[in-house]
Formats: C-alpha cells, sequence, structure tokens
C-alpha cells in the first residue's frame, strides 16, 4: 500500500513553502468547482490558474501588519492575480484551508512513518529469527525467573509494532478527510459541490460534519498513535540499557570506531542511543497531552488549539521519524552475547528449576501447598549458601522420598523451557 505513494522528506512536508502551496492548490481547486457551477467566469479561472502564485518573504512582511496569516496568504496571491482575486476564497474561511491542508501534509507526514515503521518492523523480525534459539534469563520484578530466548524478546518487539503500523494506518485515514464548508459548517455561502471537488482533488473524503474545523479527536487520535509507538521505542531501548549493565552484560550498543562513551573515563561505552530515545519518548507524550486538551474549544472553535498545533503536529512527525531511524540502526548494530546469557543462567545456581520441580512434585501427589514449602526452603537455602540447588534438594529427605536422584538429573533440562518457541513464532509471524 505504501508503495503506491511518493513520499517526500519529512522535513519539506513542514516547510513553509510546502503549506501555502497546500493552501493554494485547495483554493484553485474550490475556483474550478466553482467554475463548474458557473459561479467564477471562465476568464477569471484561467487568469487565477495563471497568476496565483506567491511569496513565503512577501507573505511573512504582510502578516506583520495584518497580524492574520491566512489574509497574509490571499493578500499576496491577489497581487499576483489581479481583480480576478475577487473569486479566490469565495464564500470560504480560513480553517477550510487550513484543516483541509493540515489533513493532507499529516497524510503525507503519516506515510512517511508508516514507511519507517515497517522498515524497522523487518530488522526486528531478522533479529527474532537469528536469536530464536539463543536462551537467555527471563527476569521478573528484575529478578532471575525462568529462562526464556532473546530471539522471544524481539518477537515481542516485533509483535508491538505490528499493533502500532495498525494504529498509524487507521490514524492516517482518520485524519485524511477535507471540508470546505464555511465559517460554522453550514455551506450557507458555499456549494457542498465544491467541497467534494476539492477533496477529491486533493485525494481526502469529504468530512460528515464541521463546525468550522475538523474535530481536533482526530488529531489526538494521529498524535497518540504517535506517542505509542515513542512508548514502544521506550520499551525496547530500556530493555537494551538494562541488558547492558556492566553485571548483566547481553547485549550493548554498537560502538563505532573512534567513538568517545566519557569525558573522564576511557573505558565507558555507554547505552547513548536507547537513552536518548527513551528521553524524546517524554516529548511525544506531552505532545499527546495537548492534542488531547485540543478537542475541547469554545462553542464553534476558537484558536486555542492552533498555536499548539503549528508545534506538536511537525515536530511529533519529524521526532517519530527520527526515533525509528535510529532504533532500527540500534536494531542492525546490537552486539549480542550469548555467553554471558548462558553465564546469567546459571548465576542462581539451578534456581531457574524450581517450578519444574514444585510441579514435578504436585504430580506425583503431593499437595501444593506441601510441596511448595519443601522446594522454597532448599531455594532459601541454595540463595544463602550459593550451593547447586540440585545438590540441596538431594540432601532434603522429605524430597528424596519422593524423587530419586537418577530422576533428578531428568529434570534439571533447559530445553522444557525452549520447546515451544517455534509454536510462538509461528503464531507471531504468520499473521503480520
Amino acid at each position: 500500500m505504501i508503495e503506491r505513494y511518493s513520499l517526500p522528506e519529512m522535513k519539506n512536508i513542514w516547510s513553509l513553502e510546502n503549506k501555502f502551496k497546500k493552501w493554494l492548490e485547495i483554493e484553485l481547486s474550490a475556483t474550478e468547482a466553482m467554475n463548474k457551477l458557473g459561479i467564477v467566469p471562465d476568464k477569471d479561472l484561467q487568469n487565477i490558474k495563471s497568476n496565483a502564485k506567491f511569496r513565503v518573504e512577501e507573505i511573512n512582511e504582510i502578516e506583520k501588519k495584518v497580524n492574520h496569516d491566512v489574509i497574509a496568504f490571499l493578500t499576496n496571491v491577489a497581487n499576483y492575480v489581479g481583480p480576478s482575486s475577487r473569486f479566490i476564497h469565495l464564500g470560504m474561511t480560513s480553517s477550510d484551508i487550513i484543516d483541509t491542508a493540515n489533513s493532507c501534509l499529516m497524510k503525507d507526514a503519516g506515510w512517511i512513518i508508516l514507511k519507517e515503521m515497517k522498515n524497522l518492523a523487518k530488522s526486528l523480525k531478522k533479529k527474532a529469527y537469528k536469536y530464536k534459539h539463543t536462551p537467555c534469563i527471563g527476569r521478573t520484578h528484575g529478578i532471575h525467573a525462568e529462562p526464556t530466548t532473546f530471539g522471544l524478546k524481539i518477537a515481542l518487539w516485533f509483535d508491538e509494532m505490528q499493533r502500532n503500523i495498525k494504529r498509524m494506518e487507521y490514524a492516517v485515514k482518520n485524519i485524511s478527510v477535507g471540508q470546505i464548508s464555511g465559517v460554522v459548517g453550514t455551506y450557507a455561502h458555499i456549494d457542498t459541490f465544491v467541497e467534494e471537488y476539492v477533496c477529491k482533488k486533493m485525494e481526502l473524503k469529504p468530512i460528515n460534519i464541521s463546525n468550522q474545523i475538523i474535530q481536533r479527536d482526530r488529531y489526538s487520535q494521529y498524535i497518540t498513535s504517535i506517542a505509542i509507538i515513542g512508548s514502544t521505542i521506550e520499551k525496547i531501548t530500556t530493555e537494551i540499557r538494562e541488558l547492558q549493565r556492566t553485571e548483566i552484560h547481553e547485549v550493548e550498543e554498537g560502538f563505532t570506531k573512534g567513538q568517545k562513551g566519557s569525558s573522564a573515563m576511557p573505558h565507558k561505552k555507554n547505552p547513548i542511543f536507547c537513552e536518548r530515545l527513551c528521553g524524546m519518548a517524554r516529548i511525544l507524550r506531552g505532545n499527546a497531552i495537548t492534542a488531547l486538551e485540543n478537542n475541547a474549544l469554545w462553542n464553534e472553535r476558537d484558536i486555542s488549539h492552533s498555536s499548539t498545533e503549528r508545534i506538536i503536529i511537525p515536530d511529533s512527525t519529524i521526532l517519530i521519524q527520527y526515533m525509528l531511524v535510529k532504533t532500527k540502526s540500534l536494531i542492525d548494530n546490537l552486539v549480542v552475547f550469548p555467553e554471558n546469557m548462558m553465564r546469567n543462567i546459571e548465576l542462581t545456581n539451578g534456581l531457574i528449576y524450581s517450578q519444574t520441580i514444585l510441579l514435578e512434585l504436585t504430580k506425583r501427589g503431593i499437595p501444593r501447598e506441601k510441596a511448595y514449602d519443601i522446594v522454597q526452603s532448599c531455594a532459601m537455602k541454595c540463595w544463602e549458601i550459593k550451593q547447586s540447588f540440585k545438590d540441596i534438594l538431594l540432601t532434603n529427605e522429605r524430597f528424596i522420598k519422593i524423587i530419586k536422584p537418577d530422576e533428578l538429573e531428568k529434570i534439571f533440562c533447559l530445553d522444557k523451557f525452549l520447546s515451544k518457541i517455534d509454536f510462538i513464532f509461528e503464531r507471531v509471524f504468520e499473521k503480520e
């Protein structure tokens, strides 16, 4: 779907030049529609289409005087068109062009974001399969639990990114609407055909109803969807930061030749990109709060939303593209230490098998509470004296009456923890 679009660079989407270009396209389309309705004479339409243009610096100078960007824009265009300019913006209001143009810009930005999300998803999938069967310790509450695989960690991120893609696709679809309906959305001074014509040319859907503006729940959905993507990136990078800690050291960011980690300590290799991305996710969440607060406006509308949207929409789209590109690079260049992962699995001297032993005892008819008491007492001793959990179990009289030493060897097997990995991968990646 995304390949059908010719995507400009994100920075160009939000330039003043491109914004005014969209405004002019909308105004020209509206005059074309009114020409078809017999309102704008052919001669005037031809003059408008031939001469209508703008200069950003001239608009800025006019705006200093009139303090209204749309009027400054229309005045500048009129200077080039002449008397025929009386047919430009006929029966329209500022929000007709601002909001319809915003929809175009947000749609274009959304496709770029989706492209980068899909690129990141490909990298996650590749890395997940590479480490599909690489055992690592799972941690709950930051404490060793039972083994998982590093590939499963990444598959989880991939699965979440797929949901983000669907959310963003819907947000883009939901924002791809336009309006040419007049000052309070009643079409009192403009034919509904104009809106239909303009929206078709701008590849938008006419909005069902307006009260002068496109309702900001659509914007809220768009910006919060971006914030959720940011939170996924924060989840990924927080985990990598944690696993890069010296005492864990299961992964680390790629460290380029000539890179420096600390101004004071030459030995340092810090997870700087992960930390940067975690911080940026906070900005996106702040922007999402602002977008939500923009939904409630006075009566038909005020402009309390406008000032913030000039910041949060470009900033959020530009920032999330940067974050997605950097996260892809981070995943592609991630350094993984399987030997350290195995070392950490073995760190607790076999305590990872405590649930396995518990379940084995219950299978043999021991009440769960009694079985739990046997295993926990041995586990606490293992924590205390740092000896093999298996050996401690074999010194427990209650335990060896139920499970014999030769049976214990079969129970202490890592493969059991990893036996359903293929099943999980099939479920995750078959649905993409």
